[in-house]
This record gives structure tokens, sequence and C-alpha cells, in this order.
């Protein structure tokens, strides 16, 4: 007897897919976790300040996704397209489950000058960890944003809320209003 597995859906270019939210939400909750069992005091400052590059790099990710093309906006695709596929294995063939896509219907976009203060900020991101050294918690967390920032529900708020902030503060900085 054969066991019959649904089809492994190819997911739409741009798009999240049940099983990229998953991998993302994991992301999060691996780093987060661990950040939770090593601080007994959760909300003092000095733990607080440990969690808060985890989130700036998730809105980082999220704002990777955003962005229209080139090869940063290239590469963020490659890396949902990723961890869409990593989610989607394990829940088709791992739990027999399916894989529908959630991305939200109304596409956020950059402006101009939000795409340029993503350029500092991923320039930032570079000095950061070229003096630090390569660091697996941001870069799995810059991945956790990307699986996110196109989710249409609570998860992807972090790209909702993030993206109009940092369109309007680079159209400020840049002189476009």
């Amino acid at each position: 007897m054969q066991l019959a597995l649904p089809p492994l859906d190819i997911p739409v270019y741009g798009a999240v897919s049940l099983g990229g939210v998953t991998t993302g939400l994991s992301l999060f909750a691996w780093d987060f976790t661990r950040w939770w069992n090593s601080h007994k005091k959760r909300f003092s400052p000095k733990a607080l300040v440990a969690l808060a590059p985890q989130f700036l790099c998730l809105a980082y990710g999220a704002l990777l996704i955003l962005c229209a093309g080139g090869i940063i906006g290239a590469s963020a695709d490659w890396s949902l397209w990723g961890t869409n596929q990593v989610g989607d294995v394990v829940l088709v063939y791992g739990f027999g489950g399916t894989t529908p896509t959630v991305t939200r219907a109304s596409h956020l976009a950059l402006t101009p000058g939000g795409h340029a203060a993503v350029i500092i900020i991923t320039v930032v991101v570079i000095a950061v960890c070229s003096k630090r050294g390569f660091r697996w918690d941001l870069v799995r967390q810059i991945l956790a944003g990307i699986s996110l920032g196109l989710a249409s529900s609570i998860a992807g708020f972090i790209g909702f809320a993030v993206a109009p902030t940092v369109s309007w503060a680079g159209d400020y900085v840049t002189g476009l209003l």
C-alpha cells in the first residue's frame, strides 16, 4: 500500500504561503525563547535592550521584502521563496497539511525615499555585522521578517506598520516631501 501525499503547490512569485509564515514565526520563536530563558528579569531595561536587535532585524527583513526590485529585492524574493519551500515541505510532507497563500490583498510599496532609507539601514546592518562578526541570530530574524512582511494576518503587522514610517522618514530626509 502506498501513502498518497498531496501535491506540493509552487507558490506565486512574491507571495507568502502558510509554510512561509510558519517558518518565519518559528525563526522568531527560536530566538525569543532563548532570550526568555536567559533573562530572569524579563522586563528590566537590560533584558529589553538585549531583545531590541531581534525586533530591529525583524523589521528590516519586512522592509527588504517590500523593495521593488534590484539586487536587494531579488535577494529578499529568493529568501521568501526558500522559507516558503521549507515551511511547505514540512507542512505537506511532515504533517499532511496544506499550504494556502496568505499574502495580504493590498500590497504595500516603499516610496523612493523609503528605498533610500532601506539602503542606509542596509549599510548600518553591514557595519554592525562587520564590527561584531557574523551573527546567526540577526540572520534568523531578517529571514523571519522577510517571511512575515507580506502576510495578511497579525504576523504581517510588522510590514504594515514599518513600511509607511520608513517611507515617510526617507522622503522627509531626502527632501521628497
